[in-house]
């Protein structure tokens, strides 16, 4: 894996960059694992827009990721290693000994022909999938599953890892990409290894149609608006708006905490904004 940069040849080509995509073994997605990908355009049900900015972008089928691992005992072959336009990672479509197949996230260094398995004995190896009692302290580790059986939530973006730092008897502590320190339930599963395609974060897209291609659109600030639009918005030529930034609709757009699941705060061993 590695970023491919390309000569200045025009204004949009001087800042671009692109995976160079020396991993990926296919270009053609298997067949029974997509389906259609509707975009809402940032609306709701209502139509109402809920997501600003949002809209365009190239079509896309959903690729049908399993993140439970749960095919226990299992061996699985990897198939091939692919792109997937929903999400920063690579997958890995997995050719099970009983003829099934699935895709995955692909963890760094898993290559076609490994062959993986989800297993409470399986070995400590990349793309292996584990509960976490299973796993020793202090082994990197990736889609970890915050409820027994949901299936992975946690650090699945491209190139994140988190450690498991330790265990006891109902709980283990696992250290996330942002530095938080959170508490995780043993019987929940995870999948040893970091997560492929680390170069992601390198990429620059170079130029405003490249935006356009992922569906993003423009993004203009507050004080650029009118007072209609923004509270931020008017005054004599350009200001600096007059206040703390915010949002549309006055909600403090730096420092405000949003967080309001109270219910689970006592599984935060430390925050990841904690100081010292």
């Amino acid at each position: 894996m590695g970023v491919r940069v390309f000569k200045p040849t025009s204004p949009g080509r001087r800042k671009y960059s692109v995976s160079d995509f020396k991993d990926i073994t296919t270009d053609t997605p298997e067949k029974g694992l997509i389906e259609k990908h509707s975009r809402t355009g940032g609306r709701n049900s209502y139509g109402r827009v809920t997501s600003r900015f949002r809209g365009g972008g190239h079509k896309k089928r959903y690729r049908t990721i399993d993140f439970k691992r749960d095919k226990i005992g299992v061996p699985a072959k990897v198939a091939s290693v692919e792109y997937d336009p929903n999400r920063s990672a690579r997958i890995a479509l997995l050719k099970y000994a009983d003829g099934e197949k699935r895709y995955i996230l692909a963890p760094d260094g898993l290559t076609v022909g490994d062959t993986i398995v989800s297993s409470r004995t399986a070995d400590i190896r990349p793309g292996n999938c584990l509960r976490i009692a299973d796993i020793p302290a202090g082994t990197t580790i990736h889609n970890i599953e915050m409820k027994k059986g949901k299936g992975g939530q946690l650090v699945r973006s491209a190139g994140a890892s988190a450690q498991l730092l330790g265990k006891d008897d109902v709980y283990a502590q696992i250290r996330l990409p942002s530095g938080e320190v959170r508490k995780i339930h043993v019987q929940c599963r995870a999948t040893v290894g970091s997560v492929s395609n680390g170069d992601h974060q390198h990429i620059r897209l170079g130029k405003a149609g490249r935006s356009r291609w992922l569906g993003r659109r423009p993004h203009n600030r507050g004080v650029t608006m009118n007072p209609v639009d923004h509270p931020m918005g008017g005054g004599e030529g350009r200001s600096s708006g007059g206040r703390h930034p915010c949002s549309p609709w006055g909600k403090l757009a730096k420092g405000l905490k949003t967080r309001t699941n109270k219910r689970t705060s006592n599984m935060i061993v430390k925050h990841r904004k904690a100081k010292g």
